[in-house]
């Protein structure tokens, strides 16, 4: 949208001050208001709600008609709109995002600059009587259809106060792109969105960054609106956090003692032949991982998919939101064919196959050459050790390492649980991760029509190379990823969720296991 014209003065051809300073991008003068101000102090030292504030799940200020030119915040949107933006995508993130805005020297870009670093940040240190630098990070951020940012609490150090400008066409719930911010549990984790505030044309919200300043940017689902906004923060002193929680550790089990007729009855014959086991050693033993299609018997697939998708099962949302989201399952309340399909991925004889297709070794029966080798002096390589795949290029040696230290550790063990994925679902990649090597499994049912080029990765590896695996239907995943491989679900958007909803299914699912050596 154009700005307004400028008037010039008819006798001296230049702008008079007071029209001068209309035309400047100013604050609402209503902040400037001393009683307003005490207002705004009071209300959030006593965390009460006043005058737009709000302390419910963390304190926050929406400030709504920020600046007093609409013809200021026309033209600032209309240069902002003209900057180069680079598209940024993570486990976190997807979304658009310029350059650091504090060297522009567009007229509009540096007066908002100008007013955010000095009006602003007076204001807002008298009234949070925090001392605030003069400097602040601050950017601008474009998010289209899809677009998000997911669960996050903004900390780093000398962060302060966070604060968003909009810069949006009219807006609704309907669009998406809501700041949701997340209550928390005693351990200062996020636990579930309590408000959502819907972005406004020129107005700005602001909260300090806390240990249970949890927030996200909810998917934009307009596919014809843009949501602008300037955002960054103040820097100042930190508030006191408390020591990081450390989630308990998943107990590991050894494997069922059952015997292989378990893998004539669900396995695709193919996959019990030796021939072909050789053929599928010799491919994972070169990059670490593969896919096997047509795992499961068909009359299996087609029993166990049916139970997931009745309404028999209880599925429970998985959390917290800053670490993952998605449905998961008690495994003693699930129908007998799920149970068995579970206990298949536990038994003995699959962890004899899962040996004899990947040459990893996760039986005692199935030692292999290198470890003689070891035993006798002449191995050159020295093998890691416990859960790994490296990346999409890792090497035989990676593949079959089974060291000293393996040795150390006790028999193989697993870990898993079955999965339900739906809109909004994801995992992030987060601090307390432990890192190690694994065979990572997912035997992925449901997802039948799902087209790979257009729908967002599954499971991806981050490391010097990017490896990613989409669902497939009754397609047996394997991954050797090693300790400096980290793994994420990317966030399941409205697009993929549309090709689920075109199958008659809102969801698909998957087994998920790692085998440790």
């Amino acid at each position: 949208m154009p700005a307004k014209k400028r008037q010039n003065d008819p006798e001296t051809g230049k702008k008079n001050k007071k029209e001068k300073r209309d035309e400047l991008a100013v604050i609402n003068s209503d902040l400037r208001d001393e009683s307003v101000q005490k207002g705004m102090r009071d209300a959030w030292q006593r965390k009460e709600s006043d005058i737009q504030l709000d302390c419910e799940p963390f304190p926050h200020c929406q400030i709504t008609h920020f600046l007093q030119s609409e013809g200021f915040v026309e033209s600032l949107q209309a240069e902002l709109l003209q900057l180069n933006f680079n598209s940024k995508s993570n486990d976190l993130y997807k979304f658009q995002q310029s350059d650091d805005l504090r060297e522009r020297k567009e007229h509009h870009i540096s007066q908002i600059r100008s007013v955010i670093f000095g009006e602003f940040r007076v204001w807002l240190s008298e009234v949070l009587q925090v001392d605030l630098e003069a400097t602040v990070d601050i950017s601008c951020a474009k998010y289209e259809h899809t677009d998000v940012l997911l669960c996050h609490d903004d900390e780093l150090e000398g962060r302060r106060v966070a604060f968003i400008l909009y810069l949006v066409p009219p807006w609704e719930v309907k669009d998406g792109g809501t700041l949701d911010l997340f209550s928390t549990d005693e351990h200062c984790q996020p636990v579930s969105v309590v408000k959502s505030l819907l972005p406004c044309w020129n107005s700005l919200v602001f909260f300090e960054v806390s240990p249970v300043s949890f927030h996200q940017v909810a998917e934009v689902l307009s596919e014809e609106k843009c949501r602008l906004s300037l955002s960054g923060w103040f820097h100042g002193p930190s508030l006191p956090r408390p020591s990081r929680y450390i989630e308990p550790p998943v107990p590991r089990h050894t494997h069922i003692p059952k015997d292989e007729s378990l893998l004539f009855e669900w396995v695709n014959e193919m996959y019990l032949d030796p021939r072909y086991q050789a053929r599928v050693q010799q491919e994972f033993e070169e990059s670490s991982e593969i896919c096997l299609p047509s795992f499961l018997q068909e009359e299996k697939l087609r029993q166990v998919r049916s139970a997931l998708q009745s309404s028999e099962i209880q599925w429970e949302q998985k959390g917290p939101p800053n670490k993952r989201c998605y449905g998961c399952v008690d495994m003693q309340s699930v129908p007998s064919c799920v149970q068995e399909c579970w206990e298949l991925l536990s038994s003995e004889s699959f962890f004899i196959l899962l040996s004899n297709l990947t040459g990893l070794r996760l039986h005692y029966l199935c030692g292999d050459e290198d470890e003689s080798e070891n035993e006798d002096g002449k191995s050159e390589t020295e093998n890691g050790g416990g859960e790994g795949n490296t990346q999409a290029s890792a090497s035989s040696t990676d593949a079959g390492a089974s060291s000293t230290e393996k040795k150390d550790k006790g028999p193989p063990t697993c870990v898993g649980e079955l999965r339900r994925w739906t809109h909004g679902d994801y995992t992030l990649l987060h601090d307390s991760v432990k890192r190690e090597y694994a065979l990572d499994l997912q035997l992925h049912m449901g997802c039948a029509g799902m087209k790979s080029d257009i729908s967002l990765p599954f499971l991806q590896l981050v490391d010097k190379c990017l490896l990613t695996v989409y669902p497939e239907d009754n397609s047996l995943a394997l991954v050797y990823r090693d300790k400096d491989t980290l793994k994420f679900i990317k966030h399941i958007n409205n697009s993929s969720s549309s090709q689920l909803s075109s199958q008659n299914t809102p969801a698909f699912y998957d087994f998920s296991f790692n085998y440790y050596e």
